[in-house]
C-alpha cells in the first residue's frame, strides 16, 4: 500500500508531549523529556519522523512542562504539519490531553503516539503497518504491542495477552503477559463522548474496549526501546548505532 493510499485512512496523529518526565530527572529539570536525545535526535523528532515515513500529514502535539522549548523545536520542522494543543494551565494525563485536542483532531479515527515511543524498525514502517491493520468494523482501538521478552530496557510484567485474531485482554492474575503497550494506537474520537472532564488515563478507554470485545493489537516488527531513566540512554544509543551498521 502506498503512502498516498494510507493518508485518507488515517490523516492525523496526536503526539503526547506534555508529561513531566519525573523518572528522567535530573535531565528533565531543564529539558522536557520529549527533547531528550537518543540516537542523536530528540525523542519527539523520532516520533514525528515515524509519522512522516508512514505518510501521515498532520500531527497535533500537546505541551505543558517546559512548553516553550518544545514549541521552539517544533517550529524548526517542515513536516508533518503541526498544530499545538496548549495544556499549560493543567496537566491532563493521556486521556484528558487527547480529549482537549479533539477539535483539532477531526471526526475520523486518528493515531496517538507517546513522544518517547522509540523503536528500531523492521523491514517496514510499523506506523504504516498499524494503519493498514486498522479495521473499524471490528475495532474501537488498535494498539502497537512490543514483546516483553525482547524489548530493550523493559523489565515489567507486560500488559496484554493477545489471541490469534489480535483481540486483547489484560494480564489480570497472570504473573507475566507476553506484550507491552508500545505507545502507539489508533482509535475513534467518539470514544471520548462519555469520559471525565479534566485528567484521566487512556487506560479507561482501553478497558471499555476490552469489555466490548473491540480492543485489538498488532505486534511491533523490530525492537522496542524503553528509555525511561537516564541510565537507559547509553544502551539505547548503542542499539541504534548497531542497527545502522
Amino acid at each position: 500500500m502506498t503512502q498516498g493510499a494510507l493518508t485518507p485512512r488515517i490523516g492525523t496523529a496526536m503526539v503526547l508531549a506534555a508529561g513531566l518526565g519525573k523518572r528522567m530527572r535530573p535531565i528533565t529539570a531543564t529539558t522536557p523529556k520529549p527533547l531528550v536525545e537518543v540516537g542523536g535526535r530528540a525523542m519527539l523528532d523520532h516520533a514525528l519522523d515515524r509519522l512522516v515515513e508512514a505518510g501521515v500529514p498532520h500531527a497535533v502535539v500537546n505541551v505543558h512542562y517546559l512548553a516553550d522549548l518544545i514549541e521552539a523545536r517544533l517550529s524548526r520542522r517542515t513536516a508533518p504539519r503541526i498544530t499545538v494543543s496548549d495544556e499549560r494551565d493543567a496537566l491532563l494525563e493521556t486521556g484528558g490531553g487527547v480529549k482537549r485536542a479533539l477539535p483539532l483532531l477531526g471526526e475520523a479515527p486518528f493515531l496517538i503516539l507517546n513522544s518517547d515511543s522509540l523503536w528500531i524498525e523492521g523491514p517496514h514502517s510499523n506506523v504504516a503497518r498499524l494503519i493498514e491493520a486498522w479495521d473499524p468494523e471490528r475495532m474501537d482501538i488498535l494498539l502497537l504491542l512490543a514483546s516483553t521478552a525482547t524489548s530493550f530496557g523493559y523489565d515489567g510484567a507486560g500488559d496484554f495477552v493477545m489471541d490469534p485474531a489480535g483481540a486483547l485482554e489484560r494480564r489480570g492474575e497472570r504473573r507475566m503477559a507476553p506484550f507491552v503497550y508500545a505507545g502507539v494506537a489508533i482509535l475513534r474520537p467518539e470514544l471520548f463522548a462519555d469520559t471525565p472532564d479534566g485528567a484521566f488515563s487512556l487506560n479507561l478507554l482501553f478497558d471499555r474496549a476490552i469489555t466490548a470485545g473491540r480492543l485489538y493489537g498488532m505486534r511491533l516488527d523490530g525492537e522496542w526501546l524503553h528509555v525511561g531513566t537516564p541510565d537507559a540512554i547509553a544502551g539505547a544509543d548503542e542499539r541504534i548505532r548497531s542497527s545502522a551498521r
